[in-house]
């Protein structure tokens, strides 16, 4: 046998990312964490303005409120104890008087709008099928907030109504910016909580609405997290402790395989070269003053400089100086 474990093939259909393309991401808590790996690549990505969001019509409600710039209608609102939410939006979004609510949710929807209208890339993680309906509204919900579970119905969304909400979603993000490109992913975080079975159901519904999608949309792909997971890996080693969540290193493995599908050779080079310099920022020597660390610096110190016409590096080059013996 030339493989012990499942090769998960990497075509793409789309064009490659550049150092200097706006990203904005959204949905599940993969999503974030391919965002904040952006970030440290020092990618100009907007990672989950909205925070975490799991199921497709909370994803495109949102994207809706960005695209037109509109805030939530008054019945979205709620008060649970003495916090004030909104059910369209993750309960990081949230504040102790109804007005400071307003003024940060007007503040996170301006800013994905204006983001958005000119950003070349929108990645969508989709974490389940599985929604909860408002009894009093009939409307889907983001979050719940904690609220009496019997204000809700909980309904597996079907891929019929998946694809319908985002082609009319598509038609709307292809007037507000018609060079968009779209990535979508299922992401590999199992909801157990919905019991392993009807996981593994909500999965599938997500995964045949992608390949749907993908393949009646020229400018949107499918990037195969939830495969890599499953299939490629597959072994709870690569599992946090909740036997729910992936590693570090797993999210690493799926990171480098999208870098691969979609970095331009460009962007590829100088991942390359910040993840050695990142490396070498991280490093924490037991003597600062000794002379090898002081070289080490220096030799950083000309790494950065060489790269600060290419990036903001402000920072990092004031931290390395910082350490420098007069």
């Amino acid at each position: 046998m030339d493989h012990f474990r499942t090769i998960v093939s990497m075509t793409s259909k789309t064009p490659q990312m550049g150092l200097y393309d706006k990203i904005l991401t959204l949905g599940s808590c993969f999503a974030h964490s391919m965002g904040q790996r952006m970030l440290a690549s020092k990618m100009a990505v907007m990672a989950n303005p909205f925070g975490v969001l799991y199921n497709p019509h909370a994803i495109h409600k949102a994207l809706r409120y960005a695209i037109f710039n509109e805030m939530p209608p008054p019945q979205t609102f709620l008060q649970h104890h003495d916090v004030f939410l909104n059910y369209d939006f993750h309960s990081e979004i949230s504040a102790l008087e109804p007005e400071k609510l307003r003024q940060t949710l007007k503040q996170v929807i301006g800013s994905a709008h204006y983001f958005l209208r000119d950003t070349p890339w929108l990645i969508l993680t989709y974490g389940t099928a599985w929604s909860y309906i408002r009894k009093d509204t009939g409307e889907h919900v983001a979050n719940c907030h904690k609220m009496p579970g019997q204000d809700f119905d909980k309904v597996l969304v079907p891929e019929r109504e998946i694809v319908d909400s985002f082609d009319a979603l598509y038609r709307e993000l292809m007037t507000f910016n018609p060079n968009l490109k779209i990535i979508l992913t299922v992401s590999p975080v199992r909801h157990v909580k919905d019991t392993l079975e009807l996981n593994s159901v909500s999965k599938a519904v997500l995964r045949t609405a992608c390949h749907t999608l993908s393949t009646t949309h020229e400018n949107v792909d499918y990037f195969p997290a939830y495969e890599l997971m499953i299939d490629d890996l597959r072994d709870y080693r690569y599992y946090k402790a909740d036997l729910i969540h992936p590693t570090e290193v797993a999210e690493d493995y799926i990171w480098q395989h999208f870098g691969q599908r979609y970095f331009s050779d460009a962007l590829k080079k100088f991942t390359d070269q910040w993840n050695n310099i990142r490396a070498a920022l991280e490093h924490r020597p037991f003597h600062t003053a000794s002379k090898a660390h002081q070289r080490f610096l220096h030799e950083t110190l000309k790494k950065l400089e060489a790269l600060q016409a290419t990036v903001p590096l402000e920072k990092e080059i004031a931290f390395v100086k910082s350490q420098l013996l007069p």
